[in-house]
């Protein structure tokens, strides 16, 4: 057997075997790398090059934004900003079928989007949101459902954690530019989520919220303007080149300091636990990052992308089936794999074939990326998001299999458009010059 084709068999094999006995995923990547390069290369170069690989692969001044942006969203999520989104959600969506089911996502898109995760997210929006929809007759099943999807739509609208990890992953793409494509497929998403909470609201006759008084609604809206002008300041500042993605993460944890602080939701003996979560945190991302990078050269190393793609090939050469086929696997990939490492696994797997094989651009293909692996943070056994949504509400995961099942169809038909449709994610960067 060539040593090539074996690196590769003992590359899957390793990663199985060591996720099946219950390793963490940044450690099932590094072993599973460290052990293909035993098979190319003498045991001391073999330790040395991963070594080297992990250590330069961390020399990214992009990377520092991920523990930018861990802090500032920890901030947030300490600081009472939630709240004001809720109120503010009301004021938009309050009336509409199902108001309730209605403010759950705006508000999950709101606060997402702002604290760039998606847990955080339905977390902090399940526990507020919980209670009232309760009372209303809501069922918490369908709660629960409508929380943890919508909770991942945050992930395609900027500033996203993941989408700087997809940047770093596909060698550079530009941060400003993913930021701006994930607006209408994030959006679309949110809309996608609201028009079946509607439709199974109307078929419930869950109530609509009271008319909020003209004065109460403004006052509403002047509270979030704070809370919303992160997202202004941060997106702008990036776009129109004022600061690096970097620097706006670093301009995000003093706004949310300061926003915290001036709401006295957060004291400043607060501060050590948050920072010691964001180390934490952060450590975990940036080691996930570290392997995967040693991973990413030995399959380029071992020429795997370039046998995926004649893989695929050798299954139909139609542009159509192929883009069908690949949202098939990382569908299957989301099921099992949480969001940051699947990114840095898959991306230099498909994008090569993606981009020379079917023409799509860097941009447009990170935004599909990220809209299949969104159903996976929703989905059992691994779906993280899922996870969190039940702990809060209190619920076995087996109840929520059926309640989901309309919004997996949802944000299905949003992904197939986004795939199909190229401009939906490209015509924002292409009118501002990206």
């Amino acid at each position: 057997m060539e040593v090539g084709v074996l690196g590769i068999y003992v590359l899957i094999f390793t990663f199985i075997f060591f996720l099946v006995i219950g390793t963490p995923i940044a450690y099932s990547i590094g072993l599973s790398a460290m052990a293909t390069m035993l098979v190319s290369f003498d045991t001391l170069p073999a330790f040395a090059t991963m070594a080297q690989r992990m250590a330069t692969g961390l020399e990214s001044f992009s990377l520092l934004a991920i523990p930018f942006f861990i802090l500032a969203g920890q901030l947030m999520n300490s600081g009472g900003i939630a709240m004001r989104l809720i109120e503010f959600a009301k004021v938009i969506v309050g009336r509409l079928p199902g108001g309730l089911a209605m403010v759950n996502v705006v508000a999950n898109m709101l606060f997402g989007a702002i604290s760039g995760s998606a847990a955080a997210s339905a977390s902090a929006i399940g526990t507020i949101m919980g209670p009232p929809m309760e009372k209303e007759g809501y069922d918490k099943n369908f709660s629960t459902a409508i929380n943890v999807t919508s909770a991942t739509t945050g992930l395609a609208i900027p500033p996203s954690n993941v989408l700087i990890v997809y940047a770093l992953a596909s060698g550079g793409t530009s941060i400003a530019a993913l930021f701006l494509a994930g607006y209408i497929p994030g959006i679309l998403t949110g809309l996608a989520l609201m028009l079946v909470g509607a439709i199974y609201a109307k078929k419930k006759k869950y109530p609509i919220a009271d008319k909020i008084p003209f004065r109460q609604a403004v006052k509403k809206f002047i509270d979030a303007i704070p809370s919303l002008g992160m997202l202004i300041v941060v997106i702008g500042g990036i776009i129109s080149g004022i600061f690096t993605a970097t620097e706006a993460a670093a301009i995000a944890v003093v706004y949310s300091l300061i926003l915290a602080l001036v709401y006295k939701e957060v004291t400043i003996k607060d501060l050590p636990e948050i920072i010691i979560k964001t180390i934490r945190t952060a450590g975990m991302v940036l080691f996930l990052v570290a392997a995967s990078i040693g991973l990413s050269w030995i399959m380029s190393f071992e020429n795997i992308p370039n046998v995926v793609s004649q893989a695929l090939l050798s299954l139909t050469s139609d542009p159509f089936l192929l883009l069908i086929i690949i949202n098939l696997l990382l569908l299957i990939v989301g099921v099992f794999m949480d969001m940051t490492p699947a990114v840095l696994v898959f991306t230099p797997i498909f994008l090569p074939i993606v981009t020379t094989q079917l023409g799509l651009d860097p941009i447009h293909f990170g935004l599909i990326l990220i809209l299949n692996l969104n159903v996976g943070l929703c989905t059992p056994p691994v779906g993280s998001v899922l996870f969190v949504g039940c702990s809060v509400s209190n619920l076995k995961i087996q109840n929520l299999i059926r309640p989901l099942i309309p919004f997996y169809i949802a944000m299905i038909i949003v992904l197939l458009l986004v795939t199909f449709i190229p401009e939906i994610s490209m015509w924002l960067p292409s009118i501002l010059g990206y």
